[in-house]
């Protein structure tokens, strides 16, 4: 199983689901994410990969693959903010190389 990080943004985004429902559809895939079931999924740009959820106004969770055993979770959203989700993303896994860079 693969571990599963999460940026403030994601975390905060997912805080902010009131829909019972699309909270437990978000947590099983992103539990079938961790153990090495992408399902539908599709690259986005720059490393980063889109985990599309087929409910309600269609959500989204932007990750990127670090290794072989840590997923970064950068953000979410739903269709209708996806460009927008897009580029924080981007902008978010480069955040978290520099953090990461600083740290060593």
């Amino acid at each position: 199983m693969k571990e599963l990080k999460q940026t403030d943004a994601f975390r905060l985004w997912e805080s902010k689901l009131k829909d019972k429902r699309a909270r437990t559809m978000i947590a099983t895939r992103l539990f079938r994410l961790a153990n090495g079931l992408a399902g539908d999924a599709m690259p986005v740009g720059e490393g980063i990969s889109e985990l599309r959820i087929h409910y309600d106004p269609g959500y989204r969770v932007y990750y990127q693959q670090r290794g072989n055993t840590i997923i970064l979770l950068l953000c979410g959203g739903d269709k209708g903010s996806q460009s927008r989700d897009i580029t924080l993303a981007k902008t978010l896994a480069k955040k978290w190389i520099l953090e990461e860079n600083n740290d060593e």
